[in-house]
Order: structure tokens, then C-alpha cells, then sequence
């Protein structure tokens, strides 16, 4: 009798690679974006704080699968009032790699990157069911540019107690 043949372990794919955005990702961000949000996404509030600038490349995230960009995350210069503060969003994960932590993976490496770099606080716009357990919190101070729902804006301080004065227009720094 013959000993059985070795069983091979499959292995798991490995999860996307995450880095800091470069310049020339710059043409692949957009298209995901475009793909994630659509053309309606000209009209809302968020994007006239980003109209006409470059995003923070050495805080937003980009992550690749082998050659293709699976998802996203930019950080914009802003102020609060008198305020300094990190604009986060868009965030854009392709919709085969949702569901399995890459966009919560995509904000928290943003948000240690804000941190690292001295930065005190991030405003976004978004749903609390998905950032509040990434530590974002209702913002009632700020106002965003355009209508937004105020349910949705939303701030986590990078330094203790940096969001709890936190209030005025959100304005490009």
C-alpha cells in the first residue's frame, strides 16, 4: 500500500497593497473615483473644496492589486473657521474588493499619515454606520460650503481634544 498523497494547501490571496498616492496614480484615482461615484459626484458640496487642487499625496492612500488600483482615499488642506484641519474623501474601493476591510484599511493608514505628519483633526462627509467605529464623531460645529446633510459631517481629532471647539466653515487652505 502506497502512503497518500500529500494534500497542498491553498493559500489566501494577498490583500491589496497599500502606499502613499503618487503623481502619476493621479490619472487611475480619478477614473476609480468616476467608476465609484459617478458623474453626479461634480455636484456635490465636497468637491468644491476640491476643485482646482492637488490633494495631499503624501497623506492619501492608494491601494494596488498586482497592477490594478482597487481603491483610494485623498487628503485635502482645509481649514475650519481659523482652524487647520484634513479634508478626507473621496474614498473609492472597486466594487470585487468591498467588504473585506480595504476601505476601513484605506482610512486609518490616511489618518496615522495625518498623524505622523502633525496634523490635529479630520473633517469628512459620510455615514457614521461605516466611520464611527473608525473613530470619527458627529460634527455639529462645521459647516460644510453647499447643502450637506449636518448628519453627515463628521471629525476625528488626531490629538486629544482637538475637535471639541471645533466649528465654522470648512474653506481650501
Amino acid at each position: 500500500m502506497s502512503a497518500p498523497l500529500p494534500m497542498t494547501l491553498a493559500t489566501e490571496p494577498l490583500p491589496p497593497t497599500l502606499t502613499a498616492e503618487r503623481p502619476e496614480d493621479a490619472a487611475a484615482v480619478e477614473r476609480l473615483v468616476l467608476r465609484a461615484f459617478g458623474p453626479g459626484r461634480f455636484a456635490k458640496a465636497a468637491e468644491r473644496l476640491r476643485e482646482g487642487r492637488a490633494p495631499m499625496l503624501d497623506l492619501s492612500v492608494v491601494a494596488w492589486d498586482g497592477r490594478d488600483l482597487v481603491g483610494c482615499v485623498r487628503l485635502w488642506s482645509v481649514k475650519v473657521g481659523d482652524t487647520p484641519a484634513i479634508f478626507l474623501g473621496p474614498i473609492a474601493v472597486e466594487l470585487e474588493h468591498r467588504s473585506n476591510g480595504l476601505g476601513a484599511a484605506l482610512i486609518q493608514r490616511a489618518c496615522a499619515a495625518a498623524t505622523r505628519a502633525g496634523h490635529a483633526v479630520i473633517v469628512l462627509v459620510g455615514d457614521m454606520p461605516f466611520f464611527g467605529p473608525l473613530g470619527f464623531a458627529l460634527a455639529p460645529g462645521v459647516t460644510m460650503p453647499g447643502p450637506v446633510d449636518q448628519r453627515r459631517v463628521l471629525a476625528r481629532a488626531l490629538r486629544p481634544g482637538a475637535d471639541v471647539d471645533l466649528r465654522g466653515l470648512v474653506v481650501a487652505a
